[in-house]
């Protein structure tokens, strides 16, 4: 993460001075924060990942205003107590609003600054790594994902993320080469001995996506998965498991708004995503129940093979994710509206009419009722921590 910072200089008496103190403090911050924090110039600034604008003190106002038209938007001013650094920021944030410029002044204690700049750092990171996707979709959402479509072009002219469309047809002429290539994952799964020939299908089905991920050069990937069932008799499960464990998004059902949302809660939080279904809610206790029959391999403490919950084919996985703090998330297919919310997996459950991996999570009553009044389709993305304010922080830049 490279992190500008373009000085405006003050003219007042005292600058000299303040200017190596100003100097100090970019190198502190840098070393704080652990990220390449360096001055650049007017003509380099917008190739910043993240742009600082260190107003120097008072009398600067004017000479940040000329060159407003050549800063990346938002603007962030950083500044210090002294040389009326922070009173020159104040008149230049005002100037901003006015012109309906989102900006923030970054102020306070060095360790303050930091914790800012850290989560800056964390959110620009996510969206330019979110802005340059490219997800694919091997064939349409499942035909009782009503709502799950997103117009490819709307989705690249506003948010930069490039969908590509696969037919699970070339999807099913990889599948009959039955070629993969082992790993870590795939040997672990292997080595559990459980159905061996279904395992292997299943390992086969891996390969031949992970070979239209390469070939199509994708940040992730959803599959139409059910249509597996009939014509190969397996499951897309672990192939979803295996790829989210390399590091690549991999959802179900072709639903790409959950693959988006996948995607900018695993780039947010750097955590393993399970997607799965809300399954029941326990209004008596405010929680909610959710289950799929994937997750990342690297996500579970424990990890146990079944078969897919509604076929019974294939493999399937059961998994024990780590009870405490953990983070909901969803959002529509072009990021206009979202839902975040931080709540409890208290449990792990085993029951027999869901499917394989299901948790107990925790939440407000008034959160509940989204579900209820206000969700956004069917599938939600879950990962462990408490990461529900950096997710509103990604939503405040975009």
């Amino acid at each position: 993460m490279k992190i500008g910072v373009y000085y405006v200089e003050s003219t007042n008496v005292d600058s000299v001075n303040i200017n190596q103190y100003n100097r100090d403090l970019v190198k502190t911050l840098g070393e704080m924060t652990g990220h390449e924090i360096g001055f650049t110039d007017l003509e380099h600034a917008k190739d910043a990942d993240l742009l600082l604008v260190f107003i120097g003190g008072g009398g600067t106002e004017g000479r940040f205003k000329a060159v407003l038209d050549r800063l990346p938007k938002p603007v962030f001013l950083m500044t210090t107590g002294y040389n009326n650094s922070l009173a020159a920021s104040m008149e230049i944030l005002s100037y901003l609003q006015q012109q309906n410029i989102k900006g923030e002044i970054i102020h306070g204690s060095t360790e303050k600054m930091a914790a800012r700049i850290s989560t800056l750092a964390t959110v620009f990171a996510a969206k330019k790594k979110i802005h340059n996707m490219r997800l694919g979709s091997v064939g349409k959402p499942s035909d009782w994902l009503i709502s799950s479509d997103v117009d490819a072009a709307l989705s690249k002219e506003r948010n930069g993320i490039e969908l590509v469309d696969i037919s699970m047809e070339e999807f099913f002429a990889e599948i009959a080469k039955k070629e993969y290539e082992d790993n870590v994952w795939t040997k672990m799964v292997k080595e559990k001995n459980w159905h061996p020939k279904d395992t292997e299908l299943c390992c086969e089905i891996y390969g031949a996506l992970r070979r239209l991920v390469d070939k199509y050069r994708l940040d992730g990937v959803t599959v139409r998965c059910f249509d597996l069932l009939g014509p190969v008799k397996g499951t897309g499960c672990l192939a979803l498991a295996v790829l989210n464990a390399q590091g690549i998004y991999a959802g179900c059902e072709g639903d790409m708004p959950s693959l988006i949302s996948m995607a900018i809660l695993g780039e947010l939080s750097g955590r393993p995503v399970f997607m799965a279904n809300p399954s029941r809610i326990l209004s008596d206790s405010n929680e909610i129940i959710f289950a799929h029959c994937t997750l990342p391999l690297n996500m579970p403490t424990e990890i146990e093979l079944m078969t897919h919950f509604e076929s019974g084919l294939g493999v399937a996985f059961r998994g024990r994710i780590q009870e405490g703090p953990c983070t909901i998330f969803k959002t529509s297919g072009l990021l206009d509206r979202y839902f975040v919310k931080a709540g409890t997996l208290a449990e792990n459950l085993c029951e027999t009419n869901l499917c394989r991996t299901q948790i107990r999570i925790g939440l407000d009553e008034e959160d509940l009722n989204y579900f209820l009044t206000k969700s956004i389709g069917n599938h939600h993305l879950i990962v462990t921590g408490d990461y529900e304010e950096l997710v509103k922080e990604f939503y405040k830049w975009l």
